[in-house]
């Protein structure tokens, strides 16, 4: 039960379930801020994280346990005082809801993604008779900001979609609009629960930024003495008013973990950017004309040539090469003629430029991994180059300028596309995967959603 000034804090939040989503609000200090997320979200945190326990074991072969030892390790003493609060905050509103929790286990829950896909590759070496074969990254997401006369009325607009695996991709469905008592408030959405940052990286500032970003596929270098990205990334989220200080925040201890390509959107003065942040190196393009886009291909090519192995930039049979094609042609397609609706349109885009027709393949920019055979691909490097493996779009956001003036962001849970997953029936036809059920979820098809 909790206490009556823990209900005085709850009771400043607000959660609304709709369409598949979590639709959370939480207001106040960074304690209150964390409590009433914990608090109000402590059954999906429940389930995420026994899902995630188990998939820990079976992808790395080390437990989520052992990975949380070494994010406190590593971590722990880089994180500010703030964010530590908001963390506890976190930890105690999962503790009043009947989840014992702890500061540390906040800090090992949102260190989960850059700790097994960063420093892991960097580190199994040491730790196992061999390296590990390849990375395990957040490699695979589509992202288009465009604005001037790539646009119909001059103004900015920004989409994106995360891709996952679909157990992950099941808890992306958080929503969370955060009005602290320091900084600008924001709206974002987050790839679980309790999570500081989005880490999928869609956000809608106070400031008047519109955020998102594509991993940089194949990138292999890490610094342990860095700050940890879902720390840079919250500071810069509220903190920042321009892409300058957001770009300079966001380079603030950079250690390397979770290397975007960020586009960028500030609808105070029109102009939009991408910023490709490697660890020696990094790239900002910008202009107030025009558009970018983002398919995990390494536009820098000394980020792509020395921070980075092989990513498909050039090849059409990988995920990264074709969509590069296909945002081109979609761009020199729509140019003009960008708002709301055409970004939806791409996002949900399934034509396959190495095959030269529509077809739903892990090569689209709404990418379905779990239909296709993948007889053309042929680097054994490349991300989830397994045939019909249970991968690839899970939603899609967008926001254009009255709705990052008035705080609002649009999102879809599930495809891009809006098709539909069912897991009984995915696994049924491929019983190699059988071994994730009760774990692997349904995503219906959900309708576009304004969150405001």
């Amino acid at each position: 039960m909790v206490t009556q000034e823990q209900q005085s804090i709850i009771d400043r939040a607000q959660l609304q379930k709709i369409n598949g989503w979590q639709h959370i609000k939480v207001k106040g200090t960074p304690y209150e801020c964390g409590f009433q997320e914990g608090y109000l979200l402590a059954d999906e945190y429940k389930d995420a994280l026994r899902v995630y326990k188990f998939m820990t074991l079976e992808t790395f072969g080390m437990t989520y346990e052992w990975f949380a030892e070494q994010a406190l390790k590593l971590h722990r003493d880089k994180i500010p005082t703030r964010w530590l609060e908001e963390l506890r905050g976190m930890a105690e509103g999962l503790t009043a809801a009947g989840i014992p929790t702890t500061t540390d286990d906040m800090i090992a829950w949102n260190d989960w993604m850059e700790i097994t896909g960063y420093w892991w590759p960097q580190n199994a070496g040491k730790i196992m008779s061999r390296p590990l074969m390849k990375t395990h990254r957040k490699e695979h997401c589509s992202a288009i900001v465009a604005t001037g006369s790539a646009t119909v009325d001059g103004k900015p607009y920004l989409g994106h979609e995360s891709f996952d695996e679909f157990w992950s991709g099941q808890y992306f469905n958080i929503c969370k609009r955060v009005e602290p008592d320091d900084g600008y408030a924001f709206i974002m959405q987050a790839s679980a629960p309790c999570m500081l940052s989005s880490m999928t990286d869609f956000y809608v500032t106070a400031a008047g930024l519109n955020i998102t970003e594509t991993t940089l596929a194949g990138f292999d270098r890490y610094d342990d003495a860095g700050m940890p990205e879902w720390v840079r990334i919250r500071d810069a989220v509220q903190y920042a008013a321009t892409i300058d200080e957001f770009v300079e925040r966001l380079n603030k201890g950079n250690n390397g973990g979770y290397a975007n390509a960020w586009l960028i959107a500030d609808h105070n003065t029109g102009e939009i950017a991408r910023f490709e942040q490697g660890l020696e190196f990094t790239s900002l393009e910008r202009t107030f004309d025009g558009a970018y886009f983002g398919c995990n291909a390494v536009f820098d090519p000394r980020i792509r040539n020395l921070e980075c192995k092989d990513n498909g930039f050039n090849d059409p049979r990988q995920q990264t090469g074709a969509r590069r094609q296909r945002w081109m042609e979609l761009i020199d397609q729509y140019y003009g003629k960008i708002d709301l609706e055409v970004v939806k349109k791409m996002l949900a885009d399934t034509y396959d430029v190495y095959l030269g027709y529509n077809c739903p393949s892990s090569r689209d920019i709404c990418a379905h991994y779990d239909v296709d055979p993948q007889y053309y691909a042929d680097d054994p490097d490349a991300v989830w180059n397994i045939p019909f493996y249970p991968a690839g779009s899970c939603d899609a956001k967008a926001a254009g300028p009255d709705d990052v003036k008035h705080l609002k962001m649009w999102g879809r849970y599930g495809r891009a596309d809006g098709v539909e997953f069912v897991a009984k029936d995915f696994m049924d036809q491929h019983p190699l995967w059988k071994w994730m059920d009760g774990y692997l979820e349904d995503r219906p098809t959900q309708p576009w959603t304004l969150f405001d």
